[in-house]
């Protein structure tokens, strides 16, 4: 195809901080189609990317546009009609992270779209950072991994869940640093874990020692800290790298030491480059118009889902 053909369900903050400028700078991508229920935000994100089709219903959406995928671009807990609807219909679908509330629902999404044959996508938008790539291939030059970090640190004091109670802060938001452990180092064997309560009424700080097949992993999650801090550590035969996705990554190995600063990475200083969010969104359309699995599909997608319940499970 000479260009894929995308239809938006929702037009807000985020949909338009990452996913409309990433896929409006794409020449291969054409977004036809944009659906919230929302009168101002529809016209004004309509006319900012030149968007004709204008709809309150996406159903009617569905229905009346020829599309190639589906950006359903809202809060979990609103999810899961609005997914099953584009699948039913047969189409490819992008959804941001967390995929549903639950593992289940989300395992539920995996079987239909592999009915239905298409290609799904999750926004784990940190696998795709140019600077965490990098990286992590030139450690794996050394052998393979035997030690990961995963650390996601936030001043949210007070704060135990999110939308109103909807979603806890492990699934909803601290899964970032679920699924980066995940990609770090393979799938789970045997979990450890504690999940503590700081000046919140509901655990907001979780820590695990995960036993990978031939690795291991340690997760740390605290929001109650002091600061927005998300850092990763990566171990190899005679290799350490401390990874900051935000500044820089600094490498040590046994026979030099060296840093790598994540604009040189990304060959870029706009933020939707080097955090990830244009590559996720290349991804997903690369897939589409080649015929491949995106990455972090439904099915990869319930398998992070999982280890967040293992984490809850194995609390001591």
């Amino acid at each position: 195809m000479d260009k894929v053909r995308i239809g938006f369900i929702g037009a807000g903050v985020h949909a338009n901080a990452v996913h409309y400028p990433s896929l409006a700078q794409m020449d291969d991508v054409e977004i036809v189609a944009v659906c919230d229920i929302n009168e101002e935000r529809l016209k004004k994100t309509a006319e900012k990317y030149g968007i004709p089709g204008r709809y309150k219903d996406y159903r009617k959406m569905l229905r009346e546009e020829k599309l190639d995928a589906v950006y359903v671009i809202m809060p979990p807990h609103l999810l899961h009609d609005i997914v099953v609807d584009v699948l039913k219909n047969g189409l490819n679908i992008f959804i941001e992270k967390p995929p549903g509330i639950t593992r289940f629902q989300t395992e539920s999404w995996a079987k239909l779209a592999e009915e239905k044959e298409v290609k799904t996508m999750v926004g784990f938008n940190r696998r795709f950072i140019p600077l965490v790539r990098v990286v992590r291939d030139k450690v794996l030059e050394y052998g393979p991994i035997t030690q990961c970090v995963s650390i996601f640190y936030k001043n949210m004091v007070g704060v135990d869940s999110y939308y109103n109670g909807a979603i806890d802060i492990l699934t909803c938001d601290a899964i970032h640093a679920v699924d980066m452990l995940r990609w770090m180092c393979g799938e789970p064997v045997k979990v450890v874990s504690v999940a503590k309560s700081f000046y919140s009424n509901r655990p907001n700080s979780f820590y695990a020692l995960v036993e990978f097949e031939s690795s291991i992993g340690v997760l740390l999650v605290n929001w109650s800290s002091g600061s927005r801090i998300h850092v990763f550590e990566l171990h190899s035969k005679g290799v350490y790298a401390y990874i900051n996705p935000d500044d820089k990554a600094v490498i040590y190995a046994s026979d030099k030491a060296y840093e790598i600063s994540t604009f040189e990475a990304a060959n870029s200083r706009d933020r939707i480059k080097y955090y990830g969010f244009y590559f996720e969104n290349r991804h997903f359309i690369d897939c589409i118009k080649n015929d491949l699995e995106p990455e972090t599909n439904f099915r990869d997608a319930t398998k992070t889902m999982k280890l967040v319940e293992d984490i809850y499970r194995s609390s001591i």
